[in-house]
C-alpha cells in the first residue's frame, strides 16, 4: 500500500513538473531608442544563455514565444549597450527595452585574403539598379500616411533651473513618464497627422498629392494650412537608387551608388530572411569621417539584389553645424511591375544644444504607404498642382475614433499623450507669451487677435536723409478674413521732416489655381537700383539699406494695381499697373531736348505710367526658375513724360555637383529700346561696406556703371569640405570654400547718353554714372572660407577689369555672418 502511495505521488509530481515545463512563455515588446523614443529595427532579442530568440522588425516590435525560457531577456544591436530584464515564466507579458547608444570607433574592414565579398553583391546591386529603381516605372500611385513629431530633448539640470521652465514642472513630470524608464526625457512641442494619395508620372515628370485628412498640434501652431502642405509625405521621400540625396540642402551621397568605392568601406555581416526574402546584410562605413556619407545597414534581395531594407545614419562627426544626428529608416517592397517602392519610411533629425545652459530638439517623421498601382498613368492636366488640401481636411481634427480608422497604425499610448501634453503647454500663460515672442522674431509681427503688428525689421533707422525714421505698421491676417489682407504703415524722418505711408489690400481669388489680386499705394524714400524688382522680398536687405549713408536717394509716390494666376504647374503669370514719381535729393538732371544742349533746359523731376507683364516658370528644384518681363511706359498718362519699352529676362538655377558641391547662378538680361534718364536703366548694384553681399558687385562702387542693354552672372559656388577635409589640422574645425564670379556685360545707347547732363562749372554738382563699353565686361572673382565657428565667413575679391581709374579697389576683403547647416 506504501508503495503504491509512493508510486501515485511520483505519478502526480511527474505531471506538474510537466504542465509546469509544458506552459508557454510569451514575451512581446517595443525596442527604442532611449534619446529620442525612436523604434530600432533588428535588434538581437533572446534568452540570455541560450540561442532562443527573435530580431525586432522594422517597427521595433518582436513576439517571442517559448516553452523553455530562462529567468532574463536581453537585448543586443551594433552601436548600442545591450539591455537584459527578468520575466517571469508560464505568463504572457510586455516587456520594453530602450537601449542607449555606445559611442565607439568607426569599425575598420579587414579582409584577410581575397577580394571583399560584399564587393559582388554590391556590383549585383548597381548592375540591376535600373531594374529595382522606381524611376523606371511609369506610373505609380498609392496612399500614405503620415506622421511628424517634433520635441524637445537634452534638458540639463540648468536648463529645467530656468524660471520658465519651473512654472511648467507638472508638464515635465508627465515627460519622465512618457520617455519611459530606461529613456530620457522629452518635451513635445508639435505633433501632425495626414492622410493622403500620392500620385506621380514620368514624361513628364510630374507629381501630385491630395490631403485627404490633416490633424496638426503644436505650440504657435493657428491657421494649419501652411503647414499642412508643407509637411505632407512628399517631404519625407528618399531614393537611395540615386547617386546623391539632398539631405537638409545637403547632397549626401549613397552607399549604392554608382563610384561606391570611392565613398565608402563595407562588410558583409550576414544573410538572413526578411519577411519573405533572403537577403544579404551588409554594413558600410564612410572612408572619411567628415565626409557628407552614411554609417549603416541595408539588407539586399538575394533574388533580385534589390534594396529591401536599409538604416542609415549620419554623426556629429559629418560636417554639419548644429546637428547631433541624423537617422533615416526605409523598408520596400517588389511592385508588379518588378521596380520596388518603400511601405515605410522613418526619418529623425537631432538637433545638438548650442550651448550647455541650453536644450537640443529632435524631429521624427514617418510615412507608410499602402495600396500601390503602378504603370497607370493620367493625363498631364491632372498633376497641375505638386500639393492640394482638400476643404474638408482639418473637418474630423479632434475625432479620435475617425482618426483610429483613417490610420495605418495605432498610436501608441506615447503618442497619445503627446497630445494631451502639447494641449496642456498651450493653456500655461508663460508658454503663450514665450510662443508670441518666437513668433514675433520668425514672422516680424506681434500678432494681436485679427491683427499682427510690425515689421520690426523696418521700425526704427537712421540714415543721412531721413535722420531718425519710425515707421509702424500692421496687417491682417486669417482671423480677420481667410480670403482678404490689409496693410498699413504710416511713418515720419525726423530728419528731412517728411512723413512716408503706404497702404495695401490683398484678395485670393481661387487657391486651386493659385489666383490673386491688389491694390498698393505709398509714399517713401527710395534709392536708385534698389527696387522691388532688384531686392524681391528680401526684407533684411531692404532694412539694411536704409541704414547710414543714402547714395542716390529720391522720394517717391506710387499707385500699383497687380493680378497675378497659376495658369497650369509651375508657370505664373502676372500683370501689373503702374504710376510714381521720381523727386531726387541727389544732384541729378537730364537734358529735355538733348539734341539742343545749348538752349535745353535741364530737368530732375519726373512720372512714369507703366502697364507690366511678366511669366515665371518655376516647376521644382530640379529645374530652373526663369522670369520674362516686359515693360511699357506710356507717356502722357496721369502727367508720365516718356514713352518707352523694356524687356528682361532673368534665369536662376542651383546646380548640386555630388563631391564638388552646390552652385547657384543668378544671370540676367535686359534691353531698354528708347532713350531714357539714366535712373531708368539698369544701374548695377555696387558694394561699398565691409559686409559682403552675394546680390551685388563687391567691388564696383555704387553707381559706378549703369546701362539700358546688358547681360550679367552671378555665380556663387560651395564645395562644402572638399578640400579642407583633407588637410588633418583643418578637419576638426569644419572650414569649407567658397567660390564666387561675376560678370556684367553691356553698354549705353547714345541717346541715353544725349540725355546725361555732364559735370561742368556751371553745374559741378550734377553726379553722372560710368558706362561699360561693349567690348570689354566688368568682371571679379572670388574665394573665401566659411563656417568659421560656425556662423562666419570671410570673402578675398579681385576686380580683374575697368582698373585705370585710381580710385578704383582692385582687391577687398569682406566679412559676413551667416546661418548654414
Amino acid at each position: 500500500m506504501n508503495t503504491l502511495k509512493r508510486l501515485l505521488l511520483l505519478t502526480f509530481l511527474i505531471f506538474i513538473s510537466f504542465c509546469t515545463l509544458a506552459q508557454e512563455t510569451i514575451v512581446k515588446g517595443k525596442v527604442t531608442d532611449a534619446g529620442s523614443g525612436y523604434p530600432i529595427p533588428f535588434v538581437n532579442v533572446l534568452f540570455k544563455g541560450t540561442s532562443i530568440g527573435v530580431t525586432t522588425d522594422f517597427d521595433g516590435n518582436y513576439l517571442l514565444k517559448t516553452s523553455n525560457p530562462q529567468d532574463s531577456l536581453l537585448a543586443s544591436y551594433i552601436g548600442y549597450k545591450s539591455r537584459t530584464k527578468r520575466i517571469t515564466k508560464g505568463i504572457t507579458q510586455v516587456v520594453n527595452f530602450q537601449l542607449e547608444e555606445q559611442v565607439t570607433n568607426l569599425q575598420e574592414v579587414v579582409v584577410l585574403a581575397g577580394e571583399n565579398p560584399a564587393f559582388e553583391v554590391l556590383r549585383n546591386v548597381v548592375r540591376n539598379k535600373s531594374d529595382n529603381d522606381k524611376r523606371k516605372l511609369t506610373a505609380y500611385e498609392y496612399d500614405t500616411y503620415t506622421k511628424i513629431e517634433v520635441d524637445v530633448d537634452n534638458m540639463s539640470e540648468k536648463f529645467r533651473e530656468r524660471k520658465l521652465i519651473q512654472k511648467i514642472t507638472q508638464v515635465l513630470d508627465s515627460v519622465e513618464r512618457i520617455a519611459g524608464e530606461d529613456g530620457k526625457p522629452i518635451l513635445p512641442v508639435f505633433i501632425t497627422e495626414s492622410v493622403s494619395k500620392l500620385y506621380y508620372r514620368d514624361n513628364p515628370s510630374l507629381k501630385f498629392e491630395n490631403i485627404l485628412h490633416s490633424k496638426i498640434n503644436g505650440l504657435g501652431v493657428e491657421d494649419g494650412t501652411t503647414v499642412t502642405q508643407v509637411v505632407g509625405s512628399s517631404f519625407q521621400e528618399y531614393n537611395f537608387y540615386q547617386n546623391w540625396l539632398n539631405i537638409l540642402d545637403k547632397e549626401f551621397v549613397s552607399p549604392i551608388a554608382d563610384g561606391w568605392r570611392l565613398y565608402y568601406d563595407y562588410d558583409l555581416v550576414d544573410s538572413l530572411y526578411v519577411g519573405d526574402h533572403f537577403c544579404y546584410r551588409l554594413d558600410f562605413f564612410p572612408r572619411s569621417p567628415q565626409s557628407l556619407a552614411f554609417n549603416g545597414s541595408m539588407w539586399i534581395a538575394k533574388e533580385s539584389y534589390a534594396l529591401k531594407q536599409i538604416e542609415v545614419t549620419v554623426g556629429k562627426e559629418a560636417n554639419l553645424n548644429f546637428i547631433e544626428k541624423i537617422r533615416i529608416q526605409q523598408e520596400s517592397a517588389p511592385t508588379t511591375a518588378g521596380a520596388w517602392l518603400p511601405i515605410k519610411n522613418r526619418v529623425l533629425v537631432d538637433v545638438s544644444e548650442l550651448s550647455a545652459n541650453s536644450a537640443g530638439m529632435l524631429a521624427k517623421f514617418y510615412t507608410s504607404n499602402k495600396n500601390f498601382v503602378v504603370n497607370k498613368p493620367y493625363d498631364v492636366s491632372f498633376y497641375e498642382r505638386p500639393i492640394l488640401l482638400a476643404e474638408e481636411a482639418r473637418l474630423n481634427e479632434d475625432q479620435e475614433d475617425v482618426w483610429d480608422t483613417l490610420r495605418h497604425e495605432p498610436l501608441s499610448e506615447t503618442e497619445r499623450n503627446v497630445y494631451k501634453m502639447i494641449d496642456t503647454l498651450r493653456n500655461i500663460p508663460v508658454i503663450r507669451t514665450y510662443t508670441d515672442i518666437v513668433k514675433f522674431i520668425v514672422d516680424g509681427y506681434i500678432q494681436d487677435g485679427k491683427i499682427e503688428y510690425g515689421p520690426y525689421l523696418g521700425f526704427v533707422s537712421y540714415n543721412d536723409i531721413e535722420g531718425l525714421r519710425v515707421m509702424p505698421g500692421f496687417k491682417t491676417n486669417y482671423k480677420f478674413n481667410k480670403k482678404w489682407t490689409f496693410g498699413a504703415q504710416v511713418g515720419y524722418g525726423f530728419g528731412d521732416e517728411q512723413f512716408k505711408y503706404s497702404f495695401s489690400a490683398k484678395q485670393i481669388l481661387s487657391k486651386r489655381r493659385w489666383t490673386t489680386w491688389g491694390v498698393r499705394v505709398r509714399r517713401d524714400l527710395g534709392r536708385v537700383g534698389l527696387d522691388d524688382e532688384a531686392v524681391g522680398d528680401n526684407a533684411l536687405l531692404n532694412a539694411s539699406q536704409r541704414w547710414g549713408i543714402f547714395r542716390r536717394g529720391y522720394y517717391f509716390d506710387e499707385e500699383r494695381l497687380s493680378f497675378q494666376r497659376e495658369l497650369f504647374k509651375g508657370f505664373t503669370q502676372k500683370i501689373s499697373v503702374k504710376h510714381s514719381t521720381f523727386e531726387p535729393v541727389f544732384n541729378f538732371g537730364y537734358y529735355e531736348n538733348p539734341d539742343d544742349i545749348v538752349n535745353s533746359a535741364i530737368l530732375s523731376n519726373y512720372a512714369t505710367s507703366e502697364v507690366i507683364l511678366e511669366s515665371r516658370y518655376a516647376r521644382d528644384l530640379r529645374w530652373p526658375v526663369i522670369t520674362l518681363r516686359y515693360t511699357r511706359g506710356i507717356e502722357g498718362i496721369a502727367g508720365s513724360d516718356f514713352d518707352y519699352n523694356k524687356l528682361k529676362l532673368i534665369f536662376e538655377k542651383k546646380t548640386r555637383l555630388g563631391i564638388l558641391g552646390t552652385g547657384r547662378m543668378t544671370a540676367s538680361a535686359e534691353y531698354i529700346f528708347e532713350p531714357l534718364p539714366y535712373t531708368l536703366l539698369g544701374l548695377h548694384l555696387g558694394n561699398q561696406t565691409p559686409i559682403f553681399t552675394p546680390l551685388t558687385f563687391n567691388l564696383m562702387d555704387y553707381g559706378e556703371f549703369v546701362s539700358d542693354r546688358y547681360a550679367t552672372v552671378l555665380y556663387n559656388h560651395h564645395f562644402e569640405g572638399l578640400f579642407f577635409n583633407r588637410v588633418p589640422l583643418l578637419r576638426k574645425l569644419k572650414w569649407r570654400l567658397v567660390g564666387t564670379a561675376n560678370l556684367v556685360y553691356g553698354g549705353l545707347s547714345q541717346g541715353s547718353q544725349a540725355l546725361i547732363v555732364p559735370t561742368t562749372e556751371e553745374n559741378g554738382d550734377i553726379l553722372p554714372p560710368g558706362q561699360l563699353s561693349l567690348k570689354k565686361p566688368y568682371m571679379e572673382i572670388g574665394y573665401g572660407v566659411e563656417n568659421i565657428f560656425k556662423f562666419f565667413r570671410i570673402d578675398f575679391v579681385h576686380r580683374l577689369s575697368y582698373l585705370d581709374s585710381p580710385d578704383v579697389r582692385k582687391f577687398g576683403v569682406f566679412g559676413s555672418i551667416q546661418f548654414t547647416l
